[in-house]
């Protein structure tokens, strides 16, 4: 029989203060909590649980991410953790803090739109209108789907002259 119990909010405070120091390793300017996976943090069976989603499934990020959570988590002196990965409901960048957001564009990367603004679910659907992070222009043109990684696409700002990054809306 699974007994799961919540946190003591002295000890949920604890516990997420450390989990923000632990990073997305694709943008280490972002915690986990800025990205928006942690979804619960609980104990089970005497176990102390940590539930995310990852921002899609097949990230090759979660392993790194799950072990920075250990690590994190047994320098508290935690010995028994458990990650747990729920697929649904999906992780979407409106789970992503507006802090966060501001991490991404001060790194260079220009955060997700807001979906009522802009965000397209198709693959190759019309370009989308994205500022530049640098400079702030919605001068910019979409040079590839794919940036750096699945989840961004390279665009170019048409002011600037910069290429960057664009965190597509998922």
């Amino acid at each position: 029989m699974v007994m799961r119990t919540t946190l003591h909010d002295t000890d949920k405070k604890t516990i997420y203060d450390r989990l923000e120091t632990v990073t997305d390793p694709e943008i280490p300017v972002l915690s986990i909590l800025d990205m928006g996976i942690v979804r619960e943090v609980y104990w089970e069976n005497e176990v102390l649980t940590v539930l995310i989603t990852p921002t899609y499934s097949g990230c090759p990020a979660m392993d790194a991410i799950a072990t920075g959570i250990r690590v994190a988590l047994s320098d508290l002196g935690f010995a028994k953790i458990k990650i747990k990965q729920q697929l649904s409901p999906a992780w979407t960048t409106d789970w992503m803090t507006e802090e966060g957001k501001e991490k991404l564009r001060g790194y260079g990367i220009a955060p997700p739109l807001s979906k009522a603004q802009s965000c397209q679910p198709a693959l190759f659907a019309a370009e989308e209108a994205v500022p530049c992070p640098r400079c702030g222009s919605w001068h910019t043109k979409r040079l590839s789907e794919f940036g750096s990684t699945a989840c961004k696409a390279l665009y170019q700002c048409q002011e600037c002259k910069e290429a960057f990054d664009y965190f597509k809306c998922h």
